[in-house]
């Protein structure tokens, strides 16, 4: 089995690989870096001098209209939310690469627009533009990595995912934290200008790499997708198991349908189920209130009367990577999606709850802003290492394989559905000149994030440790979500007891047997084993 060679290299071995998936994680790092600027971007006096207006009132003695305020952070997720819903399509017919680039391109043009404007409705188009480029990023880099990976490494790799997007935050914040107290519009343009770097580095960087090969055997072109898998693997490692994994794998979703298309993922119970809890564990990021918090922090404190706004945002965005970087080392290999999920987003809850209770309480004091400052740490520890991770590999490994494209498209569609409707509402919460509730939002979040957790217990199958066909087997058999983990897969009972050797691995998709080659595919482990360096 491929997965038994490929268990016995190392990193150093699978350099290339790790080079080839840890430039298209400058996707995420991209989508970082940009929610981590503007952020910081509607606490500037030089970026309200010309989109603002003066409030003597306000801690910054400036402000944003509500609606100028929504549109500038809510119109990157509804274009990431319209690209994302698209990606299944542009899936089928373009490369990884190409598309990867077209959102490179987007993200330039975009940026262009808005260095070159002090017009409101010039930077509403760029932001939209850059949400389209942000949509691309986030799927389609998911796509190559799961596509290029060897299954050893995966979970490594989607950990490296996450890291890379908390990291782009931190540096988005850092550079505006630099710039803030410039007296005029530079105090943004600098910033801005910094979005340049990754989309350039990336355009460049991916001529070096090889395509998918999935997506390569997918359009038949199968002596590049070898080549690109032999790239892609340890020199002298045989990648003729793995090919006939994938060739047996595509086979399998030619048979089941000629055609697939995206209404294939609502017609048989079975993916109809697949594809809703795909969808509601990528939505739990936005259940739990998290990009309140991530989009519009630096305001948010700045209006809170909190001590050094910009400061502050940096130690939320590092306490966040740190957790990411934990989560990494030692929970990824031990816990549980679920009850990390669980209680993520319980601890999400009461800590929202706490803020609200505090600063309705006491509001404007310099405890109550400290007070702030360490509930929000602790949100994000919580976030970025119980549920931001988990809820991405969720949404990727429990699609069925042959609709993994349109479904995983259409789960983080839903996702930045839930994010642009979070920061489209939020400035009428938070903003003096609506409702002006500021931290006490947080009663918003706590019973979503508790609906949330009710949500994981009662729907959401535990497949740590599963192989993809072990997952098609269990969904198979319409298991209840807690009967997953304890499940014994026929599959599993047979290569764990060698006088069934001779059996043919249990095919759910088809309900029969198997051929020899075709058990070959049981093999693409999602999930997580040491990591010798």
């Amino acid at each position: 089995m491929a997965d038994q060679q490929h268990d016995k290299t190392t990193i150093r071995e699978n350099w290339r690989c790790f080079l080839a998936c840890g430039m298209v994680a400058l996707s995420p790092f991209q989508y970082g870096v940009d929610f981590g600027l503007i952020g910081g971007l509607q606490a500037m006096p030089g970026f309200l001098e010309i989109y603002g207006h003066r409030a003597p009132e306000t801690a910054l003695g400036w402000n944003l209209s509500t609606v100028v305020q929504q549109l500038i952070s809510s119109l990157m997720t509804l274009g990431a939310f319209i690209s994302s819903g698209l990606a299944g399509f542009a899936a089928i017919k373009f490369g990884r690469k190409t598309c990867l680039w077209a959102a490179c391109v987007l993200c330039i043009v975009s940026n262009v627009i808005m260095m070159s404007t002090e017009s409101v409705a010039a930077l509403y188009v760029g932001r939209f533009l850059i949400g389209l480029a942000n949509g691309y990023f986030m799927s389609f880099s998911q796509l190559y990595i799961q596509e290029s990976s060897p299954a050893k490494y995966r979970a490594l790799f989607l950990s490296v995912f996450q890291f890379a997007t908390t990291l782009g935050t931190l540096i988005g914040t850092i550079i505006d934290w630099a710039t803030a107290n410039r007296p005029d519009k530079s105090a943004y343009l600098i910033p801005l200008g910094i979005i340049y770097v990754v989309p350039l580095f990336l355009a460049v960087g991916m001529w070096f790499i090889p395509e998918s090969p999935r997506w390569l055997f997918l359009q038949g072109r199968n002596e590049e997708a070898r080549r690109s898998l032999q790239w892609l693997r340890p020199n002298g490692a045989s990648i003729e198991p793995e090919v006939a994994e994938i060739t047996a794998a595509i086979d399998r979703e030619k048979e089941l349908s000629s055609s697939v298309g995206p209404w294939d993922m609502f017609k048989d119970p079975v993916d109809r189920r697949r594809t809703g809890l795909a969808v509601g564990a990528v939505s739990l990021q936005a259940a739990s209130g998290a990009m309140f918090i991530i989009a519009y922090k630096a305001y948010f404190f700045s209006m809170a009367n909190v001590d050094d706004p910009f400061a502050m945002t940096n130690v939320l965005s590092t306490v966040g990577l740190v957790a990411i970087i934990m989560n990494s080392l030692i929970v990824v290999r031990y816990g549980r999606r679920r009850i990390l999920l669980m209680n993520g987003l319980i601890i999400c809850a009461v800590l929202q709850l706490i803020v609200a209770i505090v600063y309705q309480k006491q509001p404007g004091t310099t405890a109550t802003g400290k007070i702030l400052v360490a509930m929000s740490s602790l949100y994000m520890f919580a976030y970025n290492g119980m549920i931001a991770t988990y809820a991405w590999v969720s949404g990727g490994e429990l699609p069925s394989q042959r609709l993994r494209s349109y479904t995983f498209g259409l789960a983080a569609a839903v996702g930045f559905g839930g994010a642009w409707l979070t920061t489209f509402t939020a400035p009428y919460f938070i903003n003096p000149e609506s409702l002006n509730w500021g931290p006490k939002y947080g009663y918003i979040w706590f019973p979503s994030a508790l609906v949330a957790a009710t949500w994981v217990y009662f729907f959401l199958p535990e497949v740590k440790g599963r192989t993809l066909e072990e997952i098609d087997e269990m969904f198979e058999a319409k298991l209840p979500a807690r009967k997953f983990h304890k499940y014994k897969c026929a599959g599993r009972a047979r290569l764990e007891d060698p006088k069934k050797g001779d059996e043919a691995p249990y095919d759910a998709e088809h309900r029969g047997r198997r051929s020899s080659v075709e058990s070959k595919a049981m093999v693409e482990t999602l999930e997580e084993a040491a990591v010798p360096i």
